[in-house]
């Protein structure tokens, strides 16, 4: 029987171990710059979905990051291949490495989620690569380090399955939740990066649907935010704790979602930054007066990231260094 199971440890050095044959690294001025893409909504073949394409090639060519990161409803109708054949060849053919997480569109065509993962995993130059993690729910999680001048671990960036929708609607409707077993796996995970390091390493965090914390944090005005609500958050109705979770674990500085298509704030909260990507989509959905993207760079060896939205025509909005200076 215990020739069956592997230790939790066991299998979690190996998860990052695998999502890390392509390695993240600091740059020699010690920046490391990501470029988050969300809610394209994208449909190949269709007119509108051009745009979504022209608005990522221009941003990545100005950006030059080392990451580009998915945060959900990339591909949204059949042919579903196809469609993540166009987008990602655009990272592809760039060689930038990149990270998907899904959203609650990204299977509601003619594959299933479990296919959709398994197809984008076979894609080069994507940093999770691992469909399923054993015992915990949702695709494509994973936790990935970046290296830096030293080539030890100098940051971490998580990626999780935020789900779709609720798998118990004739008791709560809306949007799926982050199950147990994946805040068990958060905390874990971090705690593991805690026991090989002298210190608690700068982590954020991707995922597709907003905490309910967001909501909370954006009603207080007490708290310092940074961009605007557009539209009321759609979280899940049902709060499972992974915001409590990144609290105790003091690792993560901020946490990335799309979701909301207009939303594009970042608000504080508890020490963290509950933060929107910009819309990339097109008029295949409802969509904000441009699409964009927003750009993200750490500073190796500091706790902190600076942040901005790019807009498809170059503008620049809400630059803002997180954590907020202290007021004065």
């Amino acid at each position: 029987m215990k020739n069956r199971f592997i230790s939790l440890s066991a299998v979690l050095l190996f998860i990052i171990s695998a999502v890390q044959a392509q390695e993240l690294k600091f740059r020699s001025d010690s920046t490391f710059r990501i470029v988050q893409f969300t809610d394209l909504h994208y449909k190949a073949g269709a007119e509108p979905s051009k745009k979504s394409i022209s608005m990522m090639r221009t941003t990545l060519d100005e950006q030059k990051p080392d990451l580009v990161v998915f945060t959900g409803d990339v591909v949204v109708s059949a042919p579903t291949k196809q469609g993540w054949d166009e987008v990602l060849e655009v990272v592809i053919s760039r060689k930038i490495p990149y990270i998907v997480t899904l959203g609650n569109h990204d299977d509601e065509s003619e594959m299933k989620r479990a296919e959709v993962a398994a197809y984008v995993a076979t894609k080069p130059y994507l940093l999770n690569k691992i469909p399923s993690i054993p015992g915990v729910d949702g695709y494509l999680n994973a936790a990935i380090t970046v290296k830096g001048k030293s080539g030890a671990n100098a940051a971490i960036l998580y990626a999780m399955d935020s789900h779709a929708y609720s798998k118990i609607k004739h008791r709560v409707d809306g949007y799926g939740w982050f199950n147990h077993n994946q805040v068990d796996w958060f905390r874990k995970t971090s705690a593991k990066f805690k026991e090989t390091q002298k210190d608690t390493l700068p982590a954020l965090a991707f995922f597709h649907i907003p905490l309910p914390e967001y909501r909370m944090a954006f009603d207080n005005i007490k708290n310092r935010r940074r961009g605007v609500r557009y539209e009321n958050e759609c979280p899940p109705s049902i709060n499972s704790g992974m915001f409590t979770a990144m609290v105790e674990s003091g690792d993560v500085l901020g946490t990335f979602v799309g979701h909301d298509h207009v939303n594009d704030y970042l608000v504080e909260y508890y020490g963290i930054a509950l933060t929107y990507g910009c819309f990339s989509g097109s008029e295949n959905t409802y969509l904000r007066t441009k699409n964009g993207a927003r750009i993200i760079e750490l500073k190796e060896g500091k706790k902190q990231f600076s942040t901005f939205i790019r807009e498809f025509d170059g503008a620049i909005l809400y630059p803002v260094t997180f954590p907020f200076a202290t007021k004065k």
